[in-house]
Parts: structure tokens; C-alpha cells; sequence
């Protein structure tokens, strides 16, 4: 087998350009890998090449990809998901598995490449729309979780369909008898696999663990060790090993086998080795096999195909969402969210076209597919959502309540006192003194170091909506909103920088996806100093007109003058001020304000050497 070291360097360099160019742009890198292995590629340029070495790499790419996605899924999302979560991935898997079955044998294709476009047709990307939910700001809306439910029920249902595919098409025959053997071998592998998952991981973790084997670095052999074996375990039971890396993943994460911070440590290790490295390898070497002759001769079967995907993904979503009785239109927006196709679909698709059961024009226009559908889905969306709002239909609901708040000082505890009515309300701080003085005032705080993962959890972070880290340190307030992210997925997550320090910080804060709070938390100091000299007053407003909130702050300063909003009050739930990114008439205010009396004492004061005032 000959390998060329020198073509798989150009393969990755071009899938890094290409995949930076398409991420830049708000999609999946993978599209850009894949564009790369087209244009570069045996089907345009002719620049890069195919070769034995890079289908071995690939391959390996695609187990370790599956493993990562199964990492990412949460077990009790998946098997508990929500009514609605399960109704939407049924409607969104029958219905365009169905319709596109029907369309490639009415064009005369085969039984096989009519169930592969199917199954191809039900995918939904899991990763497109998570990243599209956090740009739109919807991460913690019912539709957001409902999508996310459906698109995790989705992928397995599609791989399991899969899996009992290509057992069947091994057999070789249709024969009741051989149909009742495949299903009997796949149900003795699930059996298999959830009882090493669920009793026999945890038990070896703890032996492991017993005897000082947590390294990082034999950790990581370990998972890939039990990745390959459920992969063999799959292929023994006659289905392919994708699924058994994925079953994998599903059980070598936080709450089933480690710790949370083992958890993430092993899911960035298995990240970098397969979406840095050899799932790059993957995507462009599956754009080799494209041929853009379909534009021309199949060009009705390529618009058809397209077509029914996106109508049977989105009809098929609304109409089995209906039980759930939130609305048609809830259910379309469900549908148009769902509409995008990812790694999963390219896997599968490219799986049969190895095994001869699909067409390399078939797999072309799966290629092609998942490119159109993902292109549109933030357009789609974006419009639904907007259509949802108009509509006062786009739901909030509160199945995370609550606050965290990095500090204890003296506007920290006020923060605190104004957003008890929303929920608990916890704050950290590492000063004996502030945590002595929260407590005596009967406020929740946890004494001790936020980026200590057992302090978070003390203060109850995976129950938080809101992470608030107001120390002076940006270091210490971007490494804790980095923690409870990764560990707690804390949907709405704002850091205190100070403005000279924004700048410089402006990638990491890029990839953190936190929001910088606003300059007013930027002389907390000194708020800390009049609140403790009691020369504030307490004031309520009540907003008029849709505004934004800092240009409603600039015209109240100049009328009260400085002024430090603390909640809005917005459909009778209070929020941190500092999260709100508009005003509507009604909503309230609650702020605290350094009077112009108060100002001129201070600035007496100040001719005395008051410490800590501007």
C-alpha cells in the first residue's frame, strides 16, 4: 500500500483553508472539506488524488467521527426526550425517508438506492443547528429543545435503520428466515452493548480508578480501545461498525461512566483526532467520488429528490407535531430547523457507494443535498422564528431557573436580592468576609474557588439559566464561563471585561460564545463603595417605547444621574438587566442611583480623600 506523505499533507491544508472559509460563514466545515475534494479533486482540478493509504485514514476518520457524536449525546435527552421531541423526529424521518424512496424507483432506480436516499432524507444535523440556535439566541426556547430531542432520536433511528439494512443486504436474501436472523443478531448486539455500557464500563472505571490508572493519556487509549471493540461487535452481528462506535460514545460519557471534567477532557482528546485530523481526510476524499454530470443527465431526479426532502421534512415535522398541541406553526418552525443534512447522511451515503448499493450519481446527489438543505435552514429559521414572535408564539420555557453570580461584594448581594423572585439565586466568592456577610442577609453563597468544578456544582450551576462572572479579573471570568459551558451548558453566559482588555480577547471570547456585559459593570468598585456608605437610592421605571437598553440608560443618566440598572422586569419575570438586548413598552426596570445631592457630598468627600471614588 503506497502512501504519500505529501498527499495527505495537501489534503489537510486544503481542507483547513476550506473548512476555516466555510465556518467563517456560519456552516459546518465539513461543506468546505467537501467543496475542496470537488474543486481540487479528481471531479474538477485534478489536483489531489485518492490513494489506499487515505481510505485506510478515512475510514478510521468515520469510526472516530461516530464515536465523538456519540460523546456529544446525552442518553437521558435521547431516551427521555420530550412528546414533542419524539413526534417531530418520527414525522421527520417517515415522511421524507417515504417520499424519497418513492421518487428514485418511480425514476427507475433501485430498491437499495431508493432506501439509502430514504434513510439519507430522515437525517437532521445535530451540530448545524446547535450552532444556528446560539447565534439566534434560542438555546433556551421550546423549540430549541424539542429540535434538539428530535434531532438526537432522528440520528439513531436513521442508523439503526441503516444498520438493519446492510445486515439485510449481507444476507443476501429476503427469506423469512434469514429476515428473522438478521433481527435477532441486532437485538442480541443492543442487548450486548447496553449491558457493557450500563454495567460493566462503570465497574471497570472504578477499578481503574482505584488503582491510579487516570491518566489522561491512558484514558484516551481506553476509549479508543472500547471504540474499535463495540465497532468489531457491530460488524459481528452483521451491521456496520459506525453504529458500534456511536454506541460507544453514547455510553463513555458524563452520568453513565465519568466525571464531568473527565468527560470533557476525553471528548476534546477524541474532537482533535477526528474533526482536526482524519475526519477532514474523510469529507475530501468523499468529494472525489462526485460527478457533476448529475447536473446534466440527472438533473429532474436531483431537483426531485431536493425537493421532497425538504418538504417531507418540514410537512412531515408539522403534521406529527400536531398532538402535541402547540400550534402548526410551532411545528413548522420545528420542521424548518430540522431541515438541514450533516456528517451523519454523508457517512451513510458514502458507506453505500463502497458497497456497491448505490450509483456514484446517487451519491452525488446525496452530496448535494445535504449542502442545499443545510444552506437554507437559517434563512428558514430565522423567517420562522420572526414568524413565530409576531404571532406572541415563541416559548420560553423555564426548565432551567436561576443564577449564578461570581462575586459577593455589595452590588453583587443587590443583584442578588432583585432576581430572588426568579429563581435561586447563588453566589461564589473566594473572600470569607463577603460570603460571612451574604449569608448573614440570608442569600445562597458557596465560599470558595469558581473555577473548582465542585464549587460550581455546589452553587448549582447545571440548574443555572444565567452565569454572571463579575470579579475585576477578565482571566478568572473567562476561564470560569469556559468551565460552565463545557460542564454544565449554561445557556446564558456573561463575562465582565474591561474595554482596553476587549480587544486582545476578542477570539477567545469568539469561540467561547459568552457575551461581554455592557460598560456600566465596568465601576462596580465604586457602586461596591456607595452601597456600603448607603449613598444610593432604589428606583423603578417603566418603559414607554421599544428602546434599547443602553440608549435608555444614557438618557436616564443624564435626568438621574449615574445610574446601575439591576433587573428588567419583562411578562412578570425578572432578568438580569445586563442580559437584555431590548425593551418593550411595559417592561420595568429596577436600577440603583448615585443622585446628584449624593454626588456633590461625595465629591466633598473626595476633597477629605474619600478611598475608592472616581
Amino acid at each position: 500500500m503506497e502512501f504519500s506523505i505529501l498527499n495527505l499533507l495537501f489534503v489537510l491544508l486544503a481542507a483547513w483553508l476550506a473548512g476555516l472559509v466555510v465556518s467563517r460563514l456560519g456552516y459546518p466545515s465539513m461543506f468546505g472539506e467537501l467543496a475542496a475534494g470537488i474543486i481540487l479533486g479528481p471531479p474538477l482540478l485534478g489536483l489531489l488524488q485518492g490513494s489506499e493509504a487515505l481510505s485506510v485514514l478515512a475510514e478510521v476518520g468515520v469510526l472516530l467521527m461516530m464515536l465523538y457524536i456519540g460523546m456529544e449525546v446525552d442518553p437521558e435527552e435521547l431516551f427521555q426526550a420530550s412528546w414533542g421531541g419524539f413526534l417531530a423526529a418520527i414525522g421527520g424521518f417517515i415522511t421524507p425517508f417515504v417520499l424519497s424512496y418513492l421518487v428514485v424507483t418511480w425514476f427507475g432506480g433501485s430498491v437499495p438506492a431508493g432506501l439509502f436516499v430514504g434513510i439519507a432524507a430522515g437525517v437532521t444535523s445535530l451540530a448545524t443547528k446547535s450552532r444556528i440556535l446560539v447565534d439566534l439566541n434560542l438555546l433556551d426556547t421550546r423549540i430549541a429543545h424539542v429540535m434538539m430531542a428530535g434531532a438526537l432520536i432522528a440520528d439513531t433511528l436513521s442508523l439503526v435503520v441503516f444498520a438493519a439494512i446492510i445486515g439485510l443486504f449481507e444476507a443476501g436474501s429476503f427469506q423469512i428466515t434469514e429476515l428473522a436472523l438478521v433481527g435477532a443478531r441486532a437485538i442480541l448486539f443492543f442487548g450486548v452493548a447496553f449491558f457493557i455500557g450500563q454495567k460493566v464500563f462503570p465497574v471497570l472505571w472504578q477499578w481503574l480508578t482505584r488503582r491510579g490508572l487516570t491518566g489522561r493519556t491512558f484514558n484516551a487509549t481506553l476509549v479508543l480501545l472500547i471504540a474499535l471493540f463495540f465497532a468489531e461487535l457491530a460488524e459481528l452481528a452483521g451491521l456496520h461498525a459506525i453504529l458500534g462506535a456511536f454506541l460507544a460514545g453514547l455510553f463513555l460519557r458524563e452520568g453513565i461512566v465519568l466525571t464531568p471534567s473527565l468527560s470533557q477532557d476525553l471528548n476534546k482528546v477524541v474532537h482533535d483526532i477526528s474533526i482536526g485530523f482524519l475526519a477532514p481526510v474523510f469529507f475530501v476524499t468523499a468529494g472525489f467520488s462526485i460527478t457533476l454530470e448529475v447536473f446534466r443527465t440527472e438533473l429532474p431526479l436531483l431537483l426531485a429528490i431536493v425537493g421532497v426532502a425538504i418538504v417531507g421534512k418540514i410537512i412531515g415535522t408539522a403534521i406529527f407535531y400536531l398532538p402535541t398541541g402547540n400550534g402548526w406553526r410551532e411545528g413548522l418552525a420545528v420542521g424548518a430547523g430540522m431541515n438541514g443534512r450533516g456528517a451523519v447522511e454523508i457517512i451513510i451515503a458514502e458507506i453505500g457507494l463502497t458497497m456497491g448499493l448505490i450509483s456514484q450519481e446517487i451519491f452525488s446527489i446525496l452530496v448535494f443535498m445535504a449542502i442545499f438543505t443545510t444552506a437554507l435552514v437559517p434563512v428558514m429559521l430565522k423567517w420562522s422564528v420572526d414568524w413565530l414572535r409576531r404571532n406572541d408564539q415563541l416559548v420560553r420555557p423555564k426548565e432551567r431557573q436561576g443564577t449564578v453570580i461570581v462575586g459577593a461584594g455589595p452590588t453583587a448581594r443587590e443583584l442578588a436580592r432583585a432576581l430572588k423572585s426568579n429563581g435561586a439565586v447563588w453566589l461564589i466568592d473566594s473572600n470569607p468576609d463577603h460570603c460571612d456577610i451574604a449569608a448573614a442577609e440570608g442569600l445562597n453563597v458557596v465560599c470558595g474557588d469558581v473555577l473548582d468544578e465542585e464549587t460550581l456544582r455546589s452553587a448549582h450551576a447545571q440548574q443555572a439559566m444565567w452565569f454572571l462572572a463579575l470579579t475585576p479579573n477578565s482571566e478568572v471570568n473567562i476561564l470560569a464561563a469556559q468551565m460552565v459551558r463545557d460542564l454544565f451548558k449554561v445557556p446564558e453566559i456573561h463575562v465582565r471585561i474591561p474595554q482596553h482588555k476587549e480587544r486582545s480577547l476578542h477570539t477567545v471570547l469568539d469561540s467561547l460564545k459568552v457575551n461581554v456585559l455592557p460598560e456600566d459593570t465596568h465601576n462596580l468598585q465604586s457602586w461596591d463603595h456607595w452601597l456600603t456608605q448607603n449613598t444610593v437610592t432604589h428606583r423603578q421605571f417603566t418603559v414607554e417605547e421599544e428602546t434599547d437598553p443602553q440608549a435608555l440608560l444614557s438618557r436616564l443618566a443624564q435626568d438621574e444621574g449615574e445610574i446601575l440598572p439591576l433587573t428588567a422586569i419583562q411578562d412578570g419575570q425578572h432578568v438580569p438587566f445586563m442580559t437584555v438586548t431590548s425593551l418593550t413598552p411595559g417592561n420595568e426596570i429596577m436600577t440603583i442611583i448615585r443622585s446628584a445631592r449624593r454626588r456633590t457630598l461625595d465629591a466633598g468627600a473626595d476633597n477629605v480623600g474619600a478611598p475608592g471614588l472616581p
